[in-house]
């Protein structure tokens, strides 16, 4: 295991090695500082300045560096671009591809300015962190806020490549012009979709988008999974290649995901009245839609242990549990029982396989169909969210077949039954056990097993954080293995416990995570009480509730391509979440019934506001939590998936609960009281984002 200190020495070029950050004496500096302040010898307010001006004279160096370099490559593409207007006169085809291999020249130099940014970019922050830890997170919130905002700000020029950018714009664009010999491709800034097939091109561009935070809709989209592809050189990493993976157990983990999402929501329009059915309450729903949440809770935590062993048998248990809870909620209403009822929901949460499905993705699709498949879990889960509604909406009839009643209530039952012994037949015979874990399996040794949760380093689709590859990723923890009084290999172990994940918590990621407690709160609230409330209010029928809330799912894919596709690549995530959570804020406000009179206009305007920015919410609390987080958190049972996973199961549960007793008060009582806590949780959120804001640059 290499820590970044040696590596930094080992990767420099050597005609540049002055320009590069002395990571090794401010390391020292900051263990001298350490010293200085428990002997007494100087204070915090010494230290931070001291260390400021140092790091800033670092910066500067690596600064006029890389401006010195960008102008020699802006010369080099000049002069070629001199050439190329007189060659074109002349189109000389051997000429032409000599003077196009000397582009790719300038964009292979290019690559090894930008290895220069990214070590360095990773060396500020590998210093940041460390002089945190050592001095209780304040240094990076003081340098942030007072350099990387200001107008003469150096430490943009590495975080922000403009100039790089445009340097990648020109070779883009000339060697697009060369592709064609008679110089009449089309620019690629009159067509923006054209993308250059140019291998150099592209390794730039992936580069390019590491340092700048960039995202395309594939990654926005697979960011509310919290599965994103690793860096690109890790390949020789991976656990499966393209003639292991299988493709139609991948589809039988999105259909897995999809069904689940379905089960979930189809019970949402009729569930009050299947509770008033069976002579209870109608905001009892809140129990019934809330114990498939309570069972996920412990589901959640079994099934990310089951799949480091196997992926076939935990999806079989998940269809049986769901087969026979989706039996018995439909067997109730013949049975008059509530505890039944109930009892078929909990047993559809102990077979929630969220888990397997996207550690299945993060361990056995090849690393350039990731994104894909990631995106293809959260299209999924969206396309089910609405699917689930809308069939619950078409199942508006009453029968009887020997004895058993099929209705707007237990019809839904009756249809999951059917969709996951159908899903559990096509699982049984088509499904392949990924050959990694057949190896594993047949060797059966402990080192086997934490060996592939080493080499996992995206398990439950945990990104890695910024300017960060597979192998650095596994130094990080705050310290650097050089120096460092643990035993290295305990240092980098993952997590044992939900108590050893919660330890390795900062206050960023404890924020980052309240932030997907109060979303899933808020987004739980609209939805399990929306038919009660527009009941109520509006007398909406159950076909029109089912409507309304499959329109609320389907926003979801288009609010993630604008997001995606445009919004991200014109803000820091930062300030979308900042943006994001005060939206969810007023559409929260806009929900409260101020007067005798709730009318349906303000209640769909309150409730879209509320859901779709939840939506771009999740997505970009994702990918900070994704960057903040520990990497000993990205490996093993008890991940940073696994930690989300809880956090919003626990929010869902906590809404429902919310419902049932807020039942008591009356209906006429119903909306405010549920709306209030969810927006004291919202504010709450804000406040702690502005305290950790320049910790999430």
């Amino acid at each position: 295991m290499v820590n970044f200190g040696k590596r930094l020495m080992a990767d420099q070029l050597e005609e540049w090695k002055e320009y590069y950050i002395n990571y090794k004496m401010m390391k020292k500096k900051v263990k001298q500082y350490v010293q200085q302040t428990q002997n007494g010898g100087r204070n915090r307010e010494q230290v931070l300045k001291e260390f400021s001006r140092m790091l800033d004279d670092q910066i500067e160096k690596i600064v006029l560096f890389l401006l010195q370099q960008q102008g020699h490559l802006a010369s080099r593409i000049e002069k070629l671009g001199e050439e190329r207007a007189l060659l074109m006169e002349q189109a000389d085809a051997s000429q032409i591809s000599e003077l196009r291999e000397a582009y790719r020249e300038v964009g292979i130099d290019l690559m090894k300015l930008l290895r220069f940014v990214d070590m360095n970019a990773t060396g500020i922050r590998k210093i940041l962190k460390k002089f945190d830890k050592r001095f209780g997170y304040k240094f990076t919130d003081y340098y942030v806020s007072t350099r990387a905002n200001h107008p003469c700000s150096q430490l943009q020029q590495i975080f922000k490549q403009v100039g790089i950018v445009a340097v990648v714009g020109a070779l883009s664009r000339n060697l697009a012009f060369l592709q064609d010999h008679q110089g009449n491709f089309p620019s690629i800034y009159d067509h923006p979709s054209i993308t250059l097939k140019d291998p150099i091109i592209e390794q730039i561009n992936h580069s390019v988008q590491k340092l700048t935070h960039a995202t395309n809709l594939l990654q926005f989209i697979g960011q509310h999974a919290l599965i994103i592809p690793e860096d690109m050189h890790s390949g020789s990493e991976d656990l499966v290649d393209d003639q292991s993976y299988h493709f139609m157990s991948l589809l039988l983990n999105l259909a897995n995901t999809f069904l689940y999402m379905v089960n979930t929501y189809i019970i949402v329009p009729t569930a009050d009245d299947y509770s008033v059915s069976l002579g209870a309450a109608a905001t009892v729903c809140g129990v019934i839609i809330g114990s498939m949440a309570v069972a996920q809770v412990f589901s959640s935590v079994y099934f990310s242990a089951w799949s480091n062993k196997s992926y076939f048998r935990p999806l079989v248990f998940s269809s049986i549990m769901l087969f026979l809870g989706n039996l018995l909620y439909a067997l109730a209403y013949d049975v008059n029982s509530l505890t039944v009822l109930i009892v078929g929901r909990l047993l559809c949460g102990l077979g929630s396989a969220r888990a397997v499905n996207r550690r299945y993705i993060s361990d056995c699709v090849p690393l350039k169909t990731r994104l894909q498949a990631s995106a293809g879990f959260v299209s999924a889960s969206a396309l089910g969210m609405a699917c689930g509604p809308a069939l619950a909406g078409l199942l508006q009839t009453n029968f009887k077949i020997y004895g058993f009643t099929f209705d707007q209530n237990t019809l839904p039952g009756w249809i999951m039954c059917l969709a996951w012994i159908t899903y559990l037949f096509w699982l049984w015979i088509s499904f392949k056990e990924p050959d990694h874990i057949v190896r594993e399996n047949s060797v059966n040794t402990p080192s086997s097993d934490s060996g592939h949760r080493r080499n996992s380093n995206l398990e439950d689709g945990l990104a890695q954080p910024f300017l960060i590859d597979a192998k650095e990723s596994r130094d990080e923890n705050g310290e650097d293995n050089d120096e460092n009084e643990e035993d290295p290999e305990d240092s980098h172990k993952p997590a044992t416990s939900l108590a050893a994940a919660y330890r390795l918590l900062t206050p960023s990621v404890k924020v980052q995570l309240l932030i997907y407690f109060m979303l899933k709160f808020a987004m739980e609230i609209l939805l399990s009480e929306s038919s009660v409330v527009t009941t109520f209010y509006f007398n909406w029928s159950t076909s029109t509730v089912a409507m309304f809330l499959a329109v609320l799912g389907l926003t979801v894919l288009p609010v993630n391509v604008i997001v995606g596709s445009y919004v991200t690549n014109l803000f820091q995530d930062r300030q979308i979440l900042v943006a994001s959570e005060i939206m969810v804020l007023i559409g929260i406000a806009m929900s409260f019934r101020f007067t005798s009179h709730y009318s349906v206009p303000q209640y769909v305007s309150s409730a879209l506001i509320t859901f779709v920015f939840a939506e771009v919410l999740e997505g970009v609390n994702l990918s900070l939590l994704s960057r903040v987080m520990s990497s000993r958190l990205s490996r093993g049972t008890y991940n940073g998936g696994l930690l989300s996973t809880e956090a919003g199961t626990l929010a869902r549960v906590a809404a429902d609960m919310t419902i049932t007793a807020a039942g008591y008060l009356g209906q006429n009582s119903l909306l405010n009281v549920t709306l209030l806590p969810s927006f004291v949780i919202c504010v709450a959120s804000i406040v702690a984002t502005f305290c950790t804001y320049n910790s999430l640059y």
